[in-house]
Protein backbone atom coordinates (compact mmCIF):
# COMPACT_ATOMS: atom_id res chain seq x y z
CA UNK A 1 0.00 0.00 0.00
CA UNK A 2 1.06 3.44 -0.43
CA UNK A 3 2.56 5.49 2.69
CA UNK A 4 4.12 8.31 3.71
CA UNK A 5 6.91 7.15 6.36
CA UNK A 6 8.87 9.79 8.49
CA UNK A 7 12.56 7.92 8.20
CA UNK A 8 14.47 10.39 10.60
CA UNK A 9 14.72 13.05 12.03
CA UNK A 10 15.69 16.12 10.02
CA UNK A 11 14.05 18.46 7.41
CA UNK A 12 10.87 17.41 5.15
CA UNK A 13 13.78 15.86 2.84
CA UNK A 14 13.25 12.81 5.60
CA UNK A 15 9.53 12.01 4.42
CA UNK A 16 9.64 9.15 1.83
CA UNK A 17 6.39 8.21 -0.11
CA UNK A 18 6.39 4.41 -0.66
CA UNK A 19 4.11 2.35 -2.88
CA UNK A 20 4.96 -1.04 -1.10
CA UNK A 21 4.57 -0.65 2.73
CA UNK A 22 2.68 -3.92 4.17
CA UNK A 23 -0.83 -3.49 4.66
CA UNK A 24 -1.45 -3.92 8.79
CA UNK A 25 -3.77 -6.75 10.00
CA UNK A 26 -6.05 -5.80 12.60
CA UNK A 27 -5.55 -8.15 15.87
CA UNK A 28 -7.92 -9.56 18.23
CA UNK A 29 -9.91 -6.29 19.13
CA UNK A 30 -8.72 -4.17 16.14
CA UNK A 31 -10.37 -3.09 13.24
CA UNK A 32 -8.92 -2.04 9.93
CA UNK A 33 -9.45 1.44 8.57
CA UNK A 34 -9.24 2.53 4.62
CA UNK A 35 -7.71 6.00 5.81
CA UNK A 36 -10.09 8.55 3.38
CA UNK A 37 -8.17 11.53 5.54
CA UNK A 38 -5.75 12.92 7.88
CA UNK A 39 -4.53 15.78 9.48
CA UNK A 40 -1.06 17.29 9.09
CA UNK A 41 -0.39 18.54 12.88
CA UNK A 42 2.49 20.63 14.62
CA UNK A 43 2.87 17.36 16.51
CA UNK A 44 4.05 15.75 12.95
CA UNK A 45 7.01 18.23 12.50
CA UNK A 46 8.15 18.21 16.43
CA UNK A 47 8.22 14.45 15.58
CA UNK A 48 10.17 14.53 12.50
CA UNK A 49 12.69 16.93 14.37
CA UNK A 50 13.05 15.42 17.54
CA UNK A 51 11.55 15.78 20.80
CA UNK A 52 13.71 16.81 24.10
CA UNK A 53 13.37 13.68 26.19
CA UNK A 54 11.08 12.04 23.94
CA UNK A 55 12.54 8.87 21.54
CA UNK A 56 10.20 7.60 18.81
CA UNK A 57 11.27 4.58 17.04
CA UNK A 58 11.63 5.17 13.35
CA UNK A 59 10.68 5.27 10.53
CA UNK A 60 6.71 5.81 11.37
CA UNK A 61 3.75 6.63 9.78
CA UNK A 62 2.90 9.95 11.38
CA UNK A 63 -0.75 11.30 10.98
CA UNK A 64 -2.88 11.08 14.46
CA UNK A 65 -6.08 12.87 13.32
CA UNK A 66 -7.33 9.77 11.10
CA UNK A 67 -11.00 9.80 9.16
CA UNK A 68 -12.52 6.41 7.27
CA UNK A 69 -13.94 3.56 6.81
CA UNK A 70 -13.91 0.54 8.63
CA UNK A 71 -12.70 -2.48 6.38
CA UNK A 72 -11.76 -5.72 8.18
CA UNK A 73 -12.18 -6.37 11.51
CA UNK A 74 -10.28 -8.56 14.16
CA UNK A 75 -11.75 -11.49 16.61
CA UNK A 76 -14.37 -10.55 19.20
CA UNK A 77 -15.51 -6.73 17.34
CA UNK A 78 -18.91 -6.18 17.17
CA UNK A 79 -20.16 -7.01 13.49
CA UNK A 80 -21.85 -3.13 13.05
CA UNK A 81 -18.60 -1.80 12.76
CA UNK A 82 -18.07 -3.15 9.64
CA UNK A 83 -18.36 -0.84 6.71
CA UNK A 84 -18.83 2.69 9.29
CA UNK A 85 -17.52 5.79 8.46
CA UNK A 86 -15.45 6.51 11.30
CA UNK A 87 -13.07 9.19 13.52
CA UNK A 88 -9.98 7.20 15.48
CA UNK A 89 -9.57 8.61 19.06
CA UNK A 90 -5.52 8.60 18.11
CA UNK A 91 -4.57 7.58 22.20
CA UNK A 92 -4.25 4.35 23.36
CA UNK A 93 -6.05 4.01 26.43
CA UNK A 94 -5.48 0.87 27.59
CA UNK A 95 -4.00 -0.27 30.78
CA UNK A 96 -1.85 -2.73 28.89
CA UNK A 97 -1.03 -0.62 25.77
CA UNK A 98 -0.30 3.02 25.79
CA UNK A 99 0.74 5.80 23.24
CA UNK A 100 -0.52 7.52 20.50
CA UNK A 101 -1.09 6.26 16.56
CA UNK A 102 1.20 8.27 14.72
CA UNK A 103 3.62 8.43 17.24
CA UNK A 104 4.56 5.18 18.69
CA UNK A 105 2.71 3.08 16.21
CA UNK A 106 1.83 3.78 12.60
CA UNK A 107 -0.88 5.97 11.87
CA UNK A 108 -2.59 7.66 8.94
CA UNK A 109 -0.72 8.80 6.17
CA UNK A 110 -1.30 5.40 4.61
CA UNK A 111 -4.11 3.94 2.69
CA UNK A 112 -4.95 1.65 5.82
CA UNK A 113 -4.25 1.59 9.51
CA UNK A 114 -5.50 -0.54 12.17
CA UNK A 115 -7.31 0.91 15.45
CA UNK A 116 -8.07 -0.08 18.68
CA UNK A 117 -12.05 -0.86 18.33
CA UNK A 118 -12.83 1.01 21.70
CA UNK A 119 -11.25 3.87 19.79
CA UNK A 120 -13.66 4.42 17.27
CA UNK A 121 -15.98 7.43 17.03
CA UNK A 122 -18.78 6.74 14.45
CA UNK A 123 -19.16 9.92 12.08
CA UNK A 124 -22.79 11.27 11.20
CA UNK A 125 -24.17 11.52 7.78
CA UNK A 126 -23.57 15.61 8.03
CA UNK A 127 -19.70 15.30 8.85
CA UNK A 128 -17.13 15.37 5.74
CA UNK A 129 -14.44 12.82 6.41
CA UNK A 130 -11.79 16.33 6.01
CA UNK A 131 -13.99 17.76 8.72
CA UNK A 132 -13.84 14.57 11.06
CA UNK A 133 -9.99 14.58 10.36
CA UNK A 134 -9.37 18.15 11.84
CA UNK A 135 -10.93 17.36 14.85
CA UNK A 136 -8.90 15.43 17.66
CA UNK A 137 -5.36 17.15 18.05
CA UNK A 138 -6.52 20.87 17.50
CA UNK A 139 -10.37 21.17 18.02
CA UNK A 140 -10.21 17.98 20.73
CA UNK A 141 -6.98 19.84 22.68
CA UNK A 142 -9.17 23.53 22.67
CA UNK A 143 -12.41 22.15 23.87
CA UNK A 144 -11.31 20.35 26.68
CA UNK A 145 -8.56 23.60 27.52
CA UNK A 146 -11.31 26.08 26.91
CA UNK A 147 -14.95 24.46 28.23
CA UNK A 148 -14.30 21.59 30.32
CA UNK A 149 -11.15 22.56 32.25
CA UNK A 150 -11.07 26.39 31.48
CA UNK A 151 -14.61 26.65 32.23
CA UNK A 152 -14.96 29.54 29.59
CA UNK A 153 -18.75 31.41 29.70
CA UNK A 154 -20.88 33.82 27.83
CA UNK A 155 -19.77 37.07 28.22
CA UNK A 156 -15.99 37.05 29.29
CA UNK A 157 -13.49 38.17 27.42
CA UNK A 158 -10.50 35.96 26.10
CA UNK A 159 -7.29 36.63 24.41
CA UNK A 160 -5.25 33.73 22.12
CA UNK A 161 -1.82 33.96 21.16
CA UNK A 162 -1.29 31.84 18.54
CA UNK A 163 -4.34 31.80 16.77
CA UNK A 164 -3.86 31.34 13.61
CA UNK A 165 -2.83 27.27 14.15
CA UNK A 166 -4.84 24.72 14.44
CA UNK A 167 -5.70 25.24 18.02
CA UNK A 168 -5.78 28.98 17.88
CA UNK A 169 -8.47 29.07 15.26
CA UNK A 170 -10.05 25.78 17.68
CA UNK A 171 -10.14 28.31 20.34
CA UNK A 172 -11.48 31.21 18.61
CA UNK A 173 -14.45 29.36 17.20
CA UNK A 174 -15.26 27.48 20.27
CA UNK A 175 -15.13 30.67 22.41
CA UNK A 176 -17.10 32.47 20.34
CA UNK A 177 -19.85 29.50 20.29
CA UNK A 178 -20.12 30.02 24.31
CA UNK A 179 -20.58 33.87 24.07
CA UNK A 180 -17.34 35.10 24.74
CA UNK A 181 -15.40 37.83 23.18
CA UNK A 182 -12.29 37.03 21.68
CA UNK A 183 -9.03 39.04 21.21
CA UNK A 184 -6.96 37.10 18.66
CA UNK A 185 -3.41 37.37 17.95
CA UNK A 186 -1.06 36.04 14.92
CA UNK A 187 1.27 37.82 12.78
CA UNK A 188 0.42 39.03 9.27
CA UNK A 189 -2.75 41.35 8.29
CA UNK A 190 -4.05 38.21 6.12
CA UNK A 191 -3.81 36.12 9.27
CA UNK A 192 -5.76 38.45 11.45
CA UNK A 193 -8.49 39.14 8.70
CA UNK A 194 -9.06 35.35 8.30
CA UNK A 195 -9.77 35.36 12.38
CA UNK A 196 -11.79 37.87 11.82
CA UNK A 197 -14.02 36.27 9.76
CA UNK A 198 -14.32 33.38 11.53
CA UNK A 199 -15.27 35.27 14.69
CA UNK A 200 -12.70 36.75 16.50
CA UNK A 201 -14.22 40.53 18.04
CA UNK A 202 -10.70 42.30 17.81
CA UNK A 203 -7.29 41.45 16.24
CA UNK A 204 -4.04 42.24 17.18
CA UNK A 205 -0.41 41.36 15.28
CA UNK A 206 2.24 40.92 17.34
CA UNK A 207 4.86 41.64 14.67
CA UNK A 208 4.22 45.64 14.65
CA UNK A 209 4.07 46.00 19.01
CA UNK A 210 3.68 43.45 22.02
CA UNK A 211 0.32 41.94 22.84
CA UNK A 212 0.67 43.56 26.32
CA UNK A 213 0.32 47.04 24.81
CA UNK A 214 -3.03 45.79 22.39
CA UNK A 215 -4.35 44.47 25.63
CA UNK A 216 -3.80 47.52 27.54
CA UNK A 217 -5.53 49.82 24.33
CA UNK A 218 -8.67 47.87 24.76
CA UNK A 219 -9.40 46.63 27.60
CA UNK A 220 -6.95 48.84 30.02
CA UNK A 221 -4.60 47.99 32.46
CA UNK A 222 -5.55 45.22 34.56
CA UNK A 223 -6.46 46.67 38.31
CA UNK A 224 -6.62 45.45 41.50
CA UNK A 225 -9.91 46.96 41.92
CA UNK A 226 -10.94 44.35 39.34
CA UNK A 227 -11.49 47.07 36.25
CA UNK A 228 -9.27 46.24 32.78
CA UNK A 229 -7.29 43.17 31.16
CA UNK A 230 -9.21 39.74 30.06
CA UNK A 231 -11.22 37.01 32.32
CA UNK A 232 -9.18 34.63 30.35
CA UNK A 233 -5.62 34.14 28.35
CA UNK A 234 -4.97 31.27 26.19
CA UNK A 235 -1.23 30.92 25.83
CA UNK A 236 0.45 27.57 24.57
CA UNK A 237 3.27 28.75 22.84
CA UNK A 238 5.72 29.39 26.02
CA UNK A 239 9.23 31.07 25.51
CA UNK A 240 9.35 34.18 27.24
CA UNK A 241 5.86 35.16 26.70
CA UNK A 242 4.21 34.61 30.00
CA UNK A 243 5.13 37.18 32.11
CA UNK A 244 3.52 39.36 29.76
CA UNK A 245 0.35 37.21 29.83
CA UNK A 246 0.24 37.55 33.28
CA UNK A 247 0.04 41.12 32.93
CA UNK A 248 -3.10 41.27 30.52
CA UNK A 249 -5.32 39.16 32.86
CA UNK A 250 -7.86 40.47 35.04
CA UNK A 251 -8.34 39.77 38.97
CA UNK A 252 -9.39 36.29 39.36
CA UNK A 253 -8.65 35.67 35.92
CA UNK A 254 -7.16 32.41 34.36
CA UNK A 255 -4.22 31.17 32.57
CA UNK A 256 -4.97 28.00 30.03
CA UNK A 257 -2.01 26.10 28.71
CA UNK A 258 -1.68 23.20 26.77
CA UNK A 259 1.74 23.80 25.03
CA UNK A 260 4.84 25.20 24.84
CA UNK A 261 5.09 25.52 21.55
CA UNK A 262 8.04 28.18 21.64
CA UNK A 263 10.05 26.77 25.13
CA UNK A 264 8.72 24.99 28.21
CA UNK A 265 11.43 26.15 30.40
CA UNK A 266 9.15 29.53 31.37
CA UNK A 267 9.53 32.27 34.17
CA UNK A 268 6.93 33.38 35.99
CA UNK A 269 6.68 36.67 38.04
CA UNK A 270 4.62 35.61 41.24
CA UNK A 271 3.92 39.71 41.94
CA UNK A 272 1.09 39.16 39.45
CA UNK A 273 0.07 35.43 40.66
CA UNK A 274 -0.85 36.34 44.48
CA UNK A 275 -1.79 39.99 43.77
CA UNK A 276 -4.46 39.22 41.14
CA UNK A 277 -5.40 35.77 42.62
CA UNK A 278 -4.53 34.40 39.31
CA UNK A 279 -5.21 30.40 38.41
CA UNK A 280 -3.61 28.64 36.05
CA UNK A 281 -4.71 25.89 34.69
CA UNK A 282 -3.17 23.01 32.83
CA UNK A 283 -4.94 20.88 29.91
CA UNK A 284 -3.51 17.84 28.27
CA UNK A 285 -5.24 16.27 24.99
CA UNK A 286 -8.84 15.75 24.96
CA UNK A 287 -11.06 12.35 25.68
CA UNK A 288 -13.10 10.44 23.33
CA UNK A 289 -16.52 12.12 24.61
CA UNK A 290 -14.86 15.58 23.49
CA UNK A 291 -14.87 14.12 19.97
CA UNK A 292 -18.21 13.01 20.04
CA UNK A 293 -19.44 16.34 20.96
CA UNK A 294 -17.64 18.36 18.44
CA UNK A 295 -18.84 15.86 15.57
CA UNK A 296 -22.18 16.83 17.11
CA UNK A 297 -22.03 20.69 16.88
CA UNK A 298 -21.02 19.76 13.18
CA UNK A 299 -23.75 17.50 12.30
CA UNK A 300 -26.23 20.32 13.59
CA UNK A 301 -24.28 23.18 11.86
CA UNK A 302 -23.16 25.26 14.78
CA UNK A 303 -19.47 24.49 13.93
CA UNK A 304 -17.53 24.19 10.95
CA UNK A 305 -13.89 23.04 11.29
CA UNK A 306 -11.46 26.00 9.19
CA UNK A 307 -9.28 23.85 6.34
CA UNK A 308 -6.53 25.91 5.03
CA UNK A 309 -6.29 23.52 2.17
CA UNK A 310 -6.41 19.91 1.17
CA UNK A 311 -3.56 18.02 -0.52
CA UNK A 312 -2.43 14.85 -2.27
CA UNK A 313 -0.71 11.71 -0.08
CA UNK A 314 2.06 12.79 -2.31
CA UNK A 315 2.11 16.59 -0.93
CA UNK A 316 2.14 15.65 2.59
CA UNK A 317 5.82 17.25 2.35
CA UNK A 318 4.52 20.37 1.03
CA UNK A 319 1.98 20.26 3.96
CA UNK A 320 4.61 19.74 6.82
CA UNK A 321 7.06 22.78 5.22
CA UNK A 322 3.64 25.12 5.11
CA UNK A 323 3.06 24.71 8.94
CA UNK A 324 6.72 24.80 9.59
CA UNK A 325 6.51 28.60 7.83
CA UNK A 326 3.49 29.46 9.64
CA UNK A 327 2.17 29.96 6.34
CA UNK A 328 -1.38 28.52 6.87
CA UNK A 329 -4.71 28.93 8.79
CA UNK A 330 -6.55 26.05 10.66
CA UNK A 331 -5.92 22.95 9.30
CA UNK A 332 -4.05 21.19 6.22
CA UNK A 333 -5.90 18.20 5.50
CA UNK A 334 -4.21 14.95 3.44
CA UNK A 335 -6.88 13.60 1.02
CA UNK A 336 -6.24 9.77 0.16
Amino acid sequence: MRAVLTTAHGGPEVLELRSDYPRPEPAAGEVLVKVAATAINFHDVFTRRGMPGIKIQLPVVVGSDIAGTVDALGQGVPAHWLGKRVLIDPVMRDADRMGMLGETTDGGRAEYCVAGASMLVEIPPEVTFEQAAALPLAYGTAYRMLITRGALTAGERVMVLGASGGVGVACVQLARLVGAEVLAFAGSATKLERLREIGATHVGNYADRPFLEFVKQIYGKPRTSGAGGVDVAVNFTGGDTLPDTQRCVRLRGRILCCGATAGFNLSLDARYWWTYEHTLIGSDGWLKEDLSTLLGLIAEGRLSPVIDRVLALDQTALGESLLERREVVGKVIIRL
